[in-house]
């Protein structure tokens, strides 16, 4: 099995996680549902420089190229009037989270390599904030945010270059209209984020895929008001996006997809922010354990996930307890909750 993450570098993993710093409040602060967990822990250390030397793949795909480039992450819109989406291909992970009314928004991380143009960039929500300090102190790029929710923002453990702060790196394109016309230049936004993280383990491993399996030749995620289906090609070696059952393009051409498609269950709750037209946004909670179903090379196979704290990243396991191992590429994990579609 090829680790994403050699055991050499176990000391600077350290370092990192010691430059965190975990707010103390109460998850009640970001959600009325009741539950106990942290909020996104703050962080006003920034990481240092290590000699030890880096992985000898990359933590987020399994692969060679770019092991030291810094991670961005940026939020993306995922509704039909913002398909096709730019730059959603040269991602290393597309996480899918449920957003207001049922419907889905994307956080593309990047670090391997970066495209030249990503969007229509969208506002960032509470449940961002829960997933991204496992990437440490990464750049955040997002069209915005309600005003109670700056607060969290400027606590996060991340570099905001949001169009606020970074306004220079973005542009409105007249081919669309107000909100689904806001792109932003990846380098540019690296640009204002000099100290962003570099890759770090999140708990994937890639390598060859674990005995067993149900051959599969698609599956379908359920979100209220959306759906995404995956169809495995073997002539592509990869499996094939859909969106509302119509292929999922790329502005770029080809059609969207990855080698490997985890499917995460994660309650999903009630936070305290809501729109404009009083939909409450969703909290999804992804530290604990759960299930998940993990899609590679033409099979499914359950799988059990596991984040200790926020900081930490997500192991996946097979039914026996081993490692889930990842097919290497691009991987793609779809935030479902553990149940039927539910609208909090």
């Amino acid at each position: 099995m090829r680790s994403a993450w050699d055991t050499t570098v176990r000391g600077r993993a350290a370092a990192w996680l010691g430059v965190l710093v975990v707010g103390s409040a109460v998850l009640p602060a970001c959600s009325d549902s009741g539950a106990k967990s942290a909020p996104p822990p703050s962080g006003t250390g920034t990481p240092q420089p290590s000699e030890t030397p880096g992985p000898a793949t990359h933590p987020f795909n399994g692969g060679t190229k770019g092991l030291d480039n810094p991670v961005l992450a940026v939020k993306i819109e995922n509704t039909r009037p913002a398909l096709p989406q730019s730059g959603v291909k040269s991602a290393d992970i597309v996480y899918v989270e449920q957003v207001e009314g049922g419907e889905t928004r994307l956080m593309a991380i990047y670090s391997s390599r970066l495209p030249k143009r990503v969007g229509p960039v969208r506002s960032a929500r509470i449940s961002d904030l829960h997933i991204l300090p496992q990437f440490g102190r990464p750049a955040f790029a997002f069209s915005g945010v309600q005003s109670k929710m700056k607060k969290y923002i400027r606590k996060a453990p991340l570099y905001d270059i949001s169009q606020e702060n970074a306004g220079g790196a973005y542009v409105r394109s007249g081919a669309r209209h107000i909100p689904y016309n806001l792109y932003a230049d990846p380098k540019n936004l690296l640009k204002r984020a000099p100290k962003a993280a570099k890759p770090r383990d999140i708990g994937f491993r890639f390598g060859d895929a674990p005995d067993g399996g149900t051959p599969t030749r698609s599956f379908t995620a359920r979100w209220p008001a959306a759906t995404m289906g995956f169809t495995w090609s073997a002539k592509e070696k990869r499996w094939l996006a859909s969106w509302g059952g119509r292929p999922d393009l790329a502005a770029e051409g080809g059609r969207l997809g990855g080698r490997t498609v985890v499917v995460q269950y994660a309650k999903t709750t009630r936070s305290k922010f809501h729109d404009f037209l009083g939909s409450y946004t969703p909290l999804i909670h992804t530290t604990g354990t759960g299930r998940a179903l993990v899609l590679r090379d033409g099979k499914s196979y359950k799988a059990r996930w596991s984040r200790p704290s926020e900081d930490k990243g997500t192991a996946f396991t097979t039914a026996d307890g081993k490692p889930m191992t990842f097919a290497p590429g691009q991987v793609w994990v779809l935030l479902v909750n553990d149940g039927k579609p539910y609208t909090p």
